[in-house]
């Protein structure tokens, strides 16, 4: 396989980077999203990175796709119209979900809870039972699955969920309803709790099902879609969709569990910038990824992305496995206006892609943090945004005056003010994922990424105390860089429930290789030689009668009867960092996970030739404000750019994807690898 791409769609900007594995060489583009069809966007990008490379759409062996259709999906309730067949007795269990509320007591007195997804009239209860141990207590009604089945279509369903009680212990009566229901009406999207979560929890396990047949349907005509598009252009590769935890899957497994991606791009900045944090020799990170729409930020320790099995989009909390990645409504689109109260906010609004900024010149009149950076001259005026997009200053000066004049000050002080916002709301955000898990910011560095990242990581890693500063050679795009680097995974899991000390290792080694089994059939079917396998193993253990699991990494040679000290050593040492208190009770294991993966080669990249050891080359100066006053800065392109070379600020270092700020005081110098290392002063 020679050239790979990576296509990520984000609120303003679709952002490709292909890639010769061959000779390392890399080619950008970026265009505008098309929220109305983001495939549109995605062959438009293709294309033009093809003809930038001098390639066509028929030489490309793979394409892997990150994509917010799910997530848009969901947050906007345009899924299909689902039925869902339960257990008779429990057809309420949507309504009776799980507490939670946005914040105390305020919270709690102002949300609005929305219905749930599925309503009662579109929901049957069916007889059969399976106990807790997965026994058949009584068996399923198949005449009353046919009748419940045929009656959800005439009343209009479009896809269908079945979730039965206990159908993680024992999945029969769920697929053989499944059969029944494929029998009724060929073709159907059926989702089944069992398949997706193999884990006690009724309410999360039907959940999680009903967002898939929610999302199914779109899903399943977006792929399509795509894939036709693609293979009339002359594709004949393979389309690959990035999966929420940051690794992929084939198209035909994602238009079977598409729940897996509803955060497909973000988990791609995040895997990409852990893979360089590691190359560069700094394993532990936070990632800084901000966009036209939002910034998302994530922890890494160990060079890899923490992850996450809860996931929640809105109201709906559910069973996902995912890249821990928090969001914040913040980017370079944000809107800033003045309240009721006269205050300055920032965001969550955005211009988006149509219009965009002001400085887009594109129709947009309302000022946004790209506009104020425009003001400040961090964004100089003869840059261009994707290489193509000329930037209209006087626009964006005409759009912060507006906030200028509400607040009584000038426009570069209101420029500066919605940059100081914008960065205490992002600031806020890295907090989340570090201080509130536990974790000294100051003992991480912070690599910045996305189209606007370059442009406000100085100031946030100056907020946060994060060392060093890490500006990837291709920032704007590395999400798409992140799936080029991704691999091929899945988890498969088991509730267990039985207690460490209690349980002898052969046990474990039993259930776990059956896990391994089912992993290695996936990989086999997503076409992943067996050379390529590798399996992760994690038990997820509590204190016995305890309720907070905390997933703890398992060796399978390691399952000998000694096995168990060495879990509960593992289990407690992190239990202390996380609550600061051990407990004198037994550790149960509440579930096993077996990660499957099909690991990919590195990727090496064409950095371009030679070494330095003076400063760079200045491309010419610009007038830029810093602390309240302006200073004459050097501008440099990224294409000059070599191995040694060392920058000063304050300076601007432009490229074609993304724009780069290095504040008074620090300095910025290039590493082998072609990213810039930025620190305070001369360390």
């Amino acid at each position: 396989m020679s050239l790979k791409l990576g296509v990520d769609v984000g609120g303003t900007f679709t952002d490709v980077l292909l890639v010769s594995e061959e000779t390392g060489q890399l080619t950008i583009a970026k265009v505008l999203s098309t929220p109305g069809d983001q495939s549109e966007g995605v062959l438009a990008g293709i294309r033009q990175a093809c003809d930038t490379h001098g390639v066509s759409l028929g030489e490309l062996d793979l394409i892997l796709h990150g994509s917010t259709v799910v997530t848009n999906m969901i947050l906007e309730e345009k899924g299909a119209v689902g039925g869902l067949v339960t257990t008779a007795g429990h057809e309420q269990i949507l309504h009776l979900a799980r507490a939670w509320t946005p914040g105390p007591l305020y919270g709690w007195m102002g949300m609005i809870k929305p219905s749930p997804l599925v309503p009662l009239w579109l929901t049957r209860g069916v007889a059969q039972r399976t106990d807790a141990a997965g026994a058949v207590v009584a068996e399923l009604d198949e005449d009353g699955v046919r009748a419940a089945v045929q009656d959800l279509l005439d009343a209009g369903t479009e896809s269908l969920t079945i979730a039965f009680l206990n159908a993680y212990v024992n999945p029969a009566h769920e697929r053989r309803a499944r059969e029944i229901a494929l029998e009724v009406r060929p073709g159907l999207p059926v989702s089944i709790s069992s398949d997706l979560v193999s884990e006690y929890r009724e309410y999360e396990r039907t959940l999680t099902a009903v967002l898939n047949s929610y999302t199914q349907p779109q899903v399943i005509k977006y792929v399509d879609g795509l894939e036709s598009l693609l293979q009339d252009g002359g594709f004949a590769g393979r389309l690959n969709i990035v999966r929420s935890d940051g690794g992929t899957m084939s198209a035909r497994s994602t238009k079977e569990r598409p729940v897996d991606i509803a955060f497909s791009g973000p988990s791609g900045g995040a895997v990409g910038a852990a893979y360089l944090a590691r190359r560069a020799g700094v394993p532990n990170v936070l990632t800084f990824d901000m966009g036209g729409t939002s910034t998302d930020v994530a922890l890494c320790r160990g060079g890899e992305v923490a992850i996450k099995r809860e996931a929640q989009l809105g109201y709906y909390q559910f069973q996902a496995r995912g890249a821990d990645i928090h969001s914040v409504g913040a980017g370079g689109g944000s809107i800033a206006y003045l309240n009721l109260a006269g205050a300055l906010k920032v965001g969550p609004r955005s211009a988006g892609a149509d219009p965009g900024p002001a400085c887009y010149g594109r129709g947009g009149e309302e000022p946004t943090v790209t506009d104020a950076n425009v003001v400040l001259g961090r964004l100089p005026g003869g840059s261009k945004l994707g290489g193509r997009l000329a930037l209209d200053v006087d626009a964006a000066r005409r759009a912060v005056a507006k906030v200028a004049e509400g607040l009584g000050i000038d426009e570069v002080a209101a420029a500066q003010a919605i940059i100081d916002i914008a960065n205490e709301n992002m600031h806020a955000a890295l907090r989340v994922v570090s201080v509130e898990r536990g974790y000294d910011p100051r003992d991480f560095g912070l690599v910045a990424f996305g189209g606007a990242g370059p442009l406000h990581a100085n100031a946030l890693a100056r907020l946060i105390g994060a060392d060093p500063l890490i500006v990837p050679t291709t920032p704007g795009v590395l999400s798409a860089f992140g799936f080029l680097a991704a691999d091929v995974q899945n988890e498969f899991a088991r509730t267990y429930l039985r207690m460490a000390e209690d349980t002898p290792g052969e046990h474990v080694r039993g259930a776990v290789d059956e896990l391994v089994s089912e992993a290695a059939a996936w990989l086999h079917d997503e076409e992943v030689h067996a050379d390529d396998h590798a399996f992760e193993v994690y038990a997820d253990c509590r204190y016995y009668r305890q309720d907070i699991q905390i997933p703890c990494s398992l060796e399978i040679e390691g399952l000998t009867n000694g096995y168990a000290a060495v879990l509960r050593a593992a289990f407690e040492t992190e239990h202390s960092r996380r609550y600061g208190f051990e407990l004198d009770a037994p550790v149960e294991i509440a579930t096993l996970r077996v990660v499957g993966r099909g690991v990919t080669r590195d990727i090496e990249l064409e950095l371009g030739t030679g070494t330095a050891d003076t400063d760079a080359p200045v491309d010419r100066t610009e007038q830029v404000h810093f602390d309240g006053t302006w200073h004459e800065a050097p501008i440099y392109e990224r294409a000059e750019l070599r191995a040694g070379h060392r920058i000063s600020g304050p300076a601007i270092v432009e490229q074609e994807d993304s724009t780069t700020v290095i504040e008074p005081g620090y300095a910025g110098t290039v590493d082998d690898a072609g990213n810039i290392i930025i620190r305070e002063g001369n360390r």
